[in-house]
C-alpha cells in the first residue's frame, strides 16, 4: 500500500494567509465607500439631482448605445427673474424655485430616458433623446411646463426659463463638456434676444471665448469688458 503525503504548512505561512482574508475584504469595503463618496459628491444637496460633474462624465457611448447617435440634445436652460425672488421673498423662496425646477426637468428627462443635472445656481442642464426631424415639436411641451408659476406659501411665483440647445452630433469629436458650453451659449443668445427660441448650438458657440473667465452675456460680464 503507497504511503499518503501529507502537505504541511508552516504555521507562519497559515497565519499570514488568514491575516491576508480581512485586508482584501476591508479593500472591497474601502472601495465601496470611496464609491458611494464619490456619488454623494456628484450630487446637489438641494435638490438630490447629479451635479455638472455628474452630467459631463456621463459617457455618451453608453447614451448613443441605447439611442441613435443623432438624436443626443443638450439642454442648458436656467429661470429669468430668479435674483428679484430671492431679493423679494428671500432665500427660501429662492431655494423653493430650484427645487420646484429640478423636480419639472427631472420628470420631464426621465419620460425620455434621458439626464438631468444642476450647473449652479437656477442652472440646469440635460441630455435626452430628441430627433431632430421633431426639435421643435418636442421642446414646445417642456419649455411650457417648465414656464409655470412656483407655489410658494399661499403665493404663485411668475417664473419662467431661458433654454439653449446643441446636438452632440452638430460637434463631431468634441468631448461632451463642448456640446455643454455650446447649448449654454444658445441659451444666453436666447436671453438676451439675440436669437428666438428654440436655438441650436453650434461649434462657433462651443469655441466662443471667455471674458475674464466668465461667458458672454452672464451678468457682471460687460461691466468686467469696459474695466479690461
Amino acid at each position: 500500500m503507497p504511503a499518503l503525503t501529507v502537505l504541511r504548512q508552516h504555521p507562519r505561512t497559515l497565519l499570514l494567509t488568514a491575516a491576508a482574508v480581512p485586508l482584501a475584504l476591508a479593500a472591497v469595503v474601502d472601495d465601496v465607500r470611496v464609491r458611494r463618496q464619490l456619488e454623494v459628491a456628484r450630487r446637489d444637496q438641494l435638490t438630490g439631482m447629479p451635479c455638472r460633474d455628474g452630467l459631463t462624465a456621463h459617457d455618451k457611448r453608453q447614451f448613443i448605445a441605447r439611442h441613435r447617435a443623432g438624436d443626443l440634445l443638450v439642454l442648458v436652460l436656467d429661470g429669468n427673474g430668479f435674483k428679484a425672488i430671492n431679493d423679494s421673498y428671500g432665500h427660501s423662496a429662492g431655494d423653493k424655485v430650484v427645487i420646484t425646477l429640478a423636480q419639472r426637468l427631472r420628470q420631464g428627462s426621465a419620460t425620455r430616458q434621458g439626464l438631468a443635472a444642476r450647473l449652479g445656481g437656477d442652472e440646469f442642464g440635460a441630455a435626452v433623446p430628441v430627433p431632430r426631424a421633431r426639435f421643435t415639436q418636442e421642446l414646445a411641451g417642456p419649455r411650457l411646463h417648465m414656464d409655470r408659476p412656483v407655489p410658494y406659501e399661499d403665493l404663485l411665483l411668475p417664473f419662467i426659463v431661458s433654454i439653449g440647445t446643441a446636438y452632440a452630433v452638430d460637434l463631431p469629436g468634441r468631448p461632451f463638456g463642448d456640446v455643454l458650453r455650446a447649448a449654454d451659449v444658445a441659451r444666453c443668445k436666447v436671453k438676451t434676444g439675440e436669437e428666438s427660441f428654440p436655438h441650436l448650438g453650434t461649434v462657433a458657440d462651443a469655441d466662443t471665448p471667455e471674458v475674464n473667465g466668465r461667458r458672454p452675456g452672464r451678468p457682471g460680464t460687460a461691466l468686467l469688458e469696459r474695466a479690461a
